[in-house]
């Protein structure tokens, strides 16, 4: 395999369930953080846990977001942040792009919890 065939990271972006499952009929998704940052924040899978508990350790419940960047149509930037490369989206997730919607409740240790794929 070369380079050229190398199949791109998927993304992924832990939402709010209530905010999540108002889009989904619409066929588009945007957090508060687009309107207010200009982009919507994603990991990639080694990422997740560390985003997981660095900003939704208050959280009951999220929806995690895997989303195919191929399917994506808005535009995609990799940026420095906190030491690591992190994507951003800049415009709105249609939900075709988001190839599965994982729903992760606390564990038995109250702590959000993802597994990898």
């Amino acid at each position: 395999m070369t380079n050229n065939d190398a199949q791109p990271q998927l993304l992924f972006h832990i939402a709010e369930h209530d905010r999540w499952k108002a889009c989904v009929d619409s066929g588009k998704y945007s957090p508060a953080s687009l309107a207010t940052e200009g982009f919507i924040h994603c990991s990639y899978e080694r990422q997740v846990q560390r985003s997981l508990d660095k900003f939704f350790a208050s959280h009951d419940e999220v929806i995690l977001l895997e989303i195919d960047p191929v399917l994506l149509r808005s535009g995609l930037k990799v940026e420095p942040a906190d030491g690591d490369s992190f994507p951003h989206i800049y415009g709105e997730i249609n939900t075709d792009a988001v190839v599965v919607a994982e729903l992760i409740i606390r564990d038995g240790n109250s702590r959000l919890t993802f597994n990898g794929r």
